[in-house]
């Protein structure tokens, strides 16, 4: 079989198709700073660092896509929001800042081309894409307006405005879409290939579905099919079988699928409509030695690897800062041992 670029091999899982291995994407937001020995408050402060941080790690790892995103509070921070880094962590994103439902009304949506915390992301991403050219994929990544609101309110006071001010609550999706569309076909035309769009809110962890497909439904309709480029949706963890049927209505490419469900039932089930990205546990992999990490690559390529549309990650969207470069190493090692097209089942391999 001929070699294929990390940009084919993606292209290939995105169209249903197999090409000479499953793609693996090591979602690295937080190691760049690691390799340039920089704290991840100032990694994150300029373009070039992410740029050269992204570098090193696919010189190292040789992951199948680059990452042009930085970290959720981003936006918050486009907003006028504050951002609180940590020394071992992703950054958190600070008080809410839509205190009252009066603060909805008033708010102003920023500028994505304008805004100097965004386009530290456009930057980067325009850097990444001139190395890349047409054979790495970006990855970039925007929050869903249906949870952006958890970072801007807080989680609580947001239930409350679903529940109980549905009116004031559709004022502010109104926003946070004019907002979203914004970001993502700027990132878009920086240079990224596909876009993630994170909506951990509409998973049924954290809402029943009946009010998924009154709220966040509704919204990801309004950006998925409008956007010039491959979505994936992720839920970041939460589970997405219950309302698997609706995703794939939404027009989605891809689905994020949580480590607590089987991916097997779930590949079977939308097999040659969505490609499924997933499910390593990025917490319990921790844990996990070389042997451990080859047998659960192994296992998840086994039940959802065959007939392409499926691209190995783990389950949240970013791997800790806590794990190690022997387990990284292992991912990928693992996926080249066992990922090579066509798959062996346990069937084939045991009659």
């Amino acid at each position: 079989m001929p070699q294929y670029s990390a940009m084919q091999r993606v292209v290939a899982a995105l169209s249903h198709e197999e090409a000479d291995r499953v793609p693996v994407i090591l979602p690295l937001t937080l190691h760049g700073a690691k390799e340039m020995g920089l704290s991840i408050k100032d990694y994150f402060s300029k373009a070039e660092h992410v740029v050269e941080g992204q570098i090193r790690l696919m010189q190292k790892y040789h992951s199948d896509a680059y990452i042009g995103f930085l970290h959720a509070p981003l936006e918050i921070a486009a907003f006028g929001g504050e951002v609180i880094y940590v020394e071992d962590g992703p950054p958190n994103s600070g008080e809410p800042f839509l205190r009252k439902h009066d603060d909805i009304l008033s708010m102003q949506v920023p500028d994505v081309q304008t805004n100097p915390h965004l386009r530290i992301t456009l930057d980067a991403i325009t850097q990444l894409k001139a190395i890349a050219t047409d054979q790495i994929p970006i990855v970039g990544v925007v929050m869903s307006p249906f949870s952006l609101p958890v970072m801007q309110m807080g989680f609580d006071k947001y239930l409350d405005l679903i529940y109980d001010h549905r009116d004031l609550f559709w004022k502010l999706m109104e926003k946070n879409i004019e907002f979203c569309r914004a970001w993502t076909d700027a990132q878009l035309a920086a240079g990224a290939t596909a876009i993630v769009y994170f909506d951990p809110v509409s998973s049924p962890t954290i809402i029943p579905p009946e009010l998924y497909l009154e709220t966040g439904f509704r919204v990801a309709q309004r950006i998925i099919p409008q956007t010039k480029g491959a979505v994936i949706t992720h839920m970041a963890s939460g589970r997405c079988l219950p309302i698997l049927d609706d995703l794939i209505q939404t027009g989605t490419a891809g689905i994020g699928v949580s480590a607590e469900e089987d991916i097997a039932e779930i590949k079977g089930r939308c097999r040659g409509k969505v490609t499924l990205f997933g499910n390593l546990n990025a917490i319990e992999m921790r844990n996990w030695d070389a042997q451990t990490m080859e047998h659960k690559v192994r296992q998840l390529i086994q039940k959802a690897g065959s007939g392409g549309g499926f691209i190995l990650m783990d389950n949240h969207g970013e791997l800790p800062w806590q794990i190690s470069d022997d387990t990284i190493y292992a991912i990928v090692a693992a996926v080249h041992k066992w990922g090579q097209y066509p798959i062996e089942t346990p069937e084939q391999r045991f009659g």
